[in-house]
């Protein structure tokens, strides 16, 4: 049996402009994994919005840091934990430490990750393994340990953040392959634990509008920038337009969804279609935190 949301740990956050209304996640504790930067920090002061407490995991204590303090000025609180998702041990440790500051975890996104361009045959084993011990075996030891030490008794919802890989994935083979292994993860999950009050799901944003951008390589970064000629929206999404899927996810309205992934890539995966899309500006980008930081080569995208 999931246990009912108590009086509310955090200040909800006026400041962000969230569709949904300021109390719908008041009293619960929702683990964000990578919540130091992008989609992840993004997600975080929404959830602050909604009256949740974030519980902010990563690699890098400073930039954790850096979030809860934007946090704190916005008059919300908010938990830091120190995870290297890819050591199983230390995601143990990190979940009984959340545990123990917070008493329950009633919801995790699965937001880590990460990737570098390259041909598969210019992947090294080394590399190969990097992308799939972050992406892939991170993700799994975050919901296993979420699940064992806590769900398990009380319930709660698992969101995972993938990537379209439904027609392959050039140039970022390794982690298509370890986003494919997440989604069926995530299927398989939402049937084996439904009975204990266990949902689970998953968003899989298409190309979206972050700082981490700015740090592939020139030629890549002149795809991204032609790339939206080929979105139906013809344009790049935001990381708001991820964190309120993400939050519809985690919510009681949600409640008879589960083993979803959620498209959330302005109409992409309908591409292969050979229908034009005349040039427009028709629907505009939803964008309330207003924070996110447009890498330099995206300026008057």
């Amino acid at each position: 049996m999931r246990l009912k949301a108590t009086s509310p740990m955090s200040t909800a956050d006026a400041s962000y402009r969230s569709a949904f209304r300021p109390d719908l996640l008041a009293g619960q504790v929702i683990v964000v994994t990578g919540g130091g930067s992008g989609i992840g920090r993004c997600t975080a002061h929404e959830l602050a919005a909604l009256g949740a407490t974030p519980v902010l995991v990563g690699r890098t204590l400073a930039k954790l840091e850096g979030v809860r303090a934007e946090l704190a000025e916005r008059g919300c609180r908010a938990g830091v934990q120190v995870i290297d998702i890819r050591d199983g041990a230390a995601v143990h440790d990190g979940v009984a430490a959340i545990l123990a500051e917070h008493g329950r975890i009633d919801g995790l996104v699965n937001n880590a990750g990460g990737q570098f361009p390259s041909p598969l045959e210019s992947i090294t084993d080394k590399g190969w393994d990097a992308v799939v011990r972050n992406n892939l075996n991170g993700g799994f030891s975050m919901m296993r340990e979420v699940f064992v030490q806590w769900m398990r008794a009380h319930g709660g919802a698992i969101v995972g953040v993938v990537a379209p890989v439904d027609f392959g994935f050039p140039n970022m083979g390794h982690t298509g392959a370890a986003r494919a292994g997440m989604i069926n993860l995530t299927q398989t999950a939402a049937l084996e634990w439904v009975h204990h009050g266990v949902r689970v799901n998953a968003v899989a944003p298409g190309s979206i509008i972050g700082s981490g951008l700015g740090t592939y390589s020139a030629e890549f970064q002149e795809r991204l920038k032609t790339r939206r000629t080929h979105i139906p929206y013809h344009r790049l999404g935001t990381e708001a337009e991820v964190s309120a899927c993400i939050c519809f996810l985690l919510s009681p309205a949600s409640t008879y969804v589960t083993g979803l992934v959620l498209q959330v890539d302005g109409g992409l995966r309908l591409a292969k279609h050979n229908w034009p899309v005349p040039e427009h500006r028709a629907i505009a980008p939803y964008d309330p935190f207003g924070q996110s930081a447009r890498p330099e080569f995206l300026k008057g995208q």
